[in-house]
């Protein structure tokens, strides 16, 4: 099933996307919501951002090409760091190009939303606490990580954190073809395969430090490939039997 979030007159809602049209849902199915029974019609433009997260839980350096490319080791354990709610938007919108920053970076990544409260979950019940996949791009300031010493403003300013067009649910994560094309020229081409620690790994770790709440989500790494975004630049992250996420930057 294809969950996203649809603008109608009245508002943004949930609605299980079907080609050109739209199940209206009453609200997030990690709340209760459920399906009304309303049709429309999907029009360009109408998809929103699939999720409402409270928090962003990122993992770094999961790809071992990915960790070499930028110097770096792989880590014994996953490398978790957070992105704020506000760095998120849907497809068809722009990242903005901060005048803090002389180099932003792509890096397309698998999402995960969760569909539990999960805290201290086992890795062989870890995949029962999961909504579905979406497509994600954990844009980042590549200077300003290094300048920092620590990744909360590089990766956090606000548009930095494109996601969708949906959440896909009856998807394996195990083997998913992840690519990043920038202007037609794919730039990253990898397969959650690679990932250090898969996204079973990731939840168990995960929510051994804090609840990962319904609605939140889990972004699990990008492949090797990562390089600069320009003013102009349209991109897609697409993923294999997830979707295709595309938005522009400014």
């Amino acid at each position: 099933m294809r969950l996203g979030r649809v603008a109608l007159s009245e508002g943004i809602v949930y609605a299980r996307i079907d080609g050109e049209r739209a199940e209206v849902w009453s609200g997030a199915p990690w709340n209760g919501g459920a399906s009304t029974g309303r049709i429309v019609e999907l029009r360009e433009g109408d998809l929103r951002a699939p999720v409402e997260p409270r928090k962003i839980l990122c993992v770094g350096r999961n790809y071992a090409a990915h960790a070499k490319e930028l110097g770096n080791e792989v880590p014994a354990e996953p490398l978790l760091f957070l992105k704020p709610s506000s760095s998120v938007i849907g497809p068809g919108g722009f990242v903005d190009l901060p005048p803090e920053s002389a180099r932003v970076e792509h890096e397309a990544e698998l999402g995960v939303v969760i569909g539990r409260a999960a805290r201290r979950v086992t890795r062989e019940r870890a995949l029962d606490f999961v909504y579905g996949y979406t497509c994600v791009c954990d844009v980042t300031a590549r200077d300003l990580q290094k300048k920092d010493g620590q990744w909360s403003r590089a990766k956090g300013f606000d548009t930095f954190c494109p996601c969708g067009p949906w959440i896909e649910t009856d998807v394996d994560p195990g083997a998913l073809h992840v690519k990043c094309i920038v202007n037609g020229v794919v730039k990253q081409d990898g397969s959650t395969s690679q990932m250090v620690f898969d996204v079973a790994a990731l939840v168990e770790y995960a929510s051994r430090g804090m609840t990962l709440e319904p609605g939140d989500l889990l972004v699990t790494g990008t492949p090797e490939g990562v390089g600069p975004l320009a003013s102009g630049d349209d991109v897609v992250v697409d993923i294999e039997r997830v979707g295709a996420l595309r938005f522009s930057v400014r």
